[in-house]
């Protein structure tokens, strides 16, 4: 596992054979947490998969960083939208360059967000989805920026996407997640969306289906 930087964020880099041209998965943390919170779970997945985990460049605390400035409200989260919009095109430039570097199989990647990192993962699917191969998006919500419902980018509706959220989750409630599912169902050609009992967090049995949701999809990519 190497740690890797640019100028703009800090990664790191989990590969179990250097030696292999692979299928990329980028892990995007949530509020408050770090590139290592979510690479605990690389080992539960398809071995044939590089993974990168990427810290946010926003620091909050010690060891704790953002990828945008929200705000807890008793009306909910309020979203700095025009960091998390200036954010998104950063990443996204870092995306395009790291698969230039890594050189994935099929010159993509597919992402994975956590809460804050699944807004990420949202943003990156709808503003670049020429760039994915798959979305994981969890215990998150859709941005306030998304397209149209008649003007898609290309290319977006044929992005594999599975959601998943927790009934009991007190951070970002199941509503969220319910949304996102009623917006995405009848746009996006090979979508999956799960709920299980669970609160904020990544379960052994969600985790279960996140491995072979990516491993159908990555038998997809390298037959």
């Amino acid at each position: 596992m190497l740690t890797r930087n640019n100028d703009t964020f800090t990664w790191l880099d989990f590969n179990r054979r250097p030696d292999e041209r692979k299928p990329l998965l980028v892990m995007l943390h949530g509020y408050g947490s770090n590139e290592k919170d979510l690479l605990g779970l690389a080992s539960y997945l398809d071995p044939r998969l590089r993974v990168v985990s990427v810290r946010a460049p926003l620091v909050l605390a010690p060891e704790m960083y953002a990828w945008f400035p929200i705000e807890f409200t008793p009306v909910g989260i309020k979203v700095d939208r025009e960091a998390a919009m200036r954010v998104a095109d950063q990443f996204a430039l870092f995306l395009q360059q790291l698969v230039e570097r890594l050189q994935p199989t099929g010159e993509k990647a597919f992402i994975m967000g956590f809460s804050q990192g699944t807004v990420m993962s949202y943003l990156t699917a709808f503003r670049n989805p020429a760039l994915l191969h798959g979305v994981v998006a969890l215990s998150g919500q859709l941005p306030d920026a998304r397209p149209e419902a008649d003007a898609l980018p290309t290319g977006l509706t044929a992005v594999p996407f599975l959601v998943q959220h927790g009934l009991f989750d007190n951070v970002v409630p199941i509503d969220k997640g319910r949304m996102a599912d009623a917006w995405l169902r009848n746009k996006i050609a090979d979508y999956t969306y799960r709920e299980y009992p669970m609160a904020h967090q990544i379960d052994q049995e969600p985790l279960e289906f996140i491995a072979s949701w990516l491993s159908e999809r990555i038998d997809r990519i390298v037959s």
